[in-house]
Formats: C-alpha cells, structure tokens, sequence
C-alpha cells in the first residue's frame, strides 16, 4: 500500500471515513527535513497494511494545512476515529513514529 495524496476534494473520504488509523505528513518541496524524512514515510505506506497512510503538500493544500493548525513542517498527525490523537513536529524515526500510532 502506498500513500494517498490529499486535498480538498478527497480528504472526508480518506480520513474521516477511515477504518484505519491515517497517518498524515504535512509536508513542501523546499523542507530539507520532510525530504529527509520521506523514505521513512513511504516505508511505513508500504510495510504496514494496518495503517493508512497521507500526504499533504502544504503549498498547494494551505486550507488543510490551516484546518489542522500546521505551522512548521514536517508535522505528522494521527487520525483515529475521526479525532487527532497525536501530532508529531520535525523529523523522527521509523519506530518512533509508529510507535506514536
């Protein structure tokens, strides 16, 4: 499983009516950080079928990134049952962010 792309459009369906825990990473071309960070990222997409995985690139998504109150990035947020259950700001391990899922 690879990582969905979000945005306006698309975000009720992938999130809010979401089964899984969603793992959201907020995110832009010019962050060194979240470029570091997005191997990490696509490794947990393709690893782990229990958990579904998200993009936001926040230039182009700025009202998503707005609605979750992003204002550094890379911040990766947890969505479960439709609630945030962790926000995660600045680069982290593989194991570290799953085991903030």
């Amino acid at each position: 499983m690879s990582y969905i792309e979000l945005n306006a459009e698309n975000f009720e369906r992938e999130v809010m009516q979401s089964s899984l825990p969603v793992l959201i990473d907020f995110w832009a071309v010019w962050c060194g950080p979240c470029q570091m960070i997005a191997p990490v990222i696509s490794e947990i997409a393709d690893e782990r079928d229990d958990i579904k995985v998200c993009k936001v690139n926040v230039d182009e998504q700025p009202e998503l990134a707005q609605a979750f109150g992003v204002s550094s990035i890379p911040t990766l947020v947890v969505v479960k049952d439709k609630k945030i259950s962790n926000v995660m700001v600045g680069y982290r391990t593989k194991e570290e962010i799953l085991a903030e899922i």
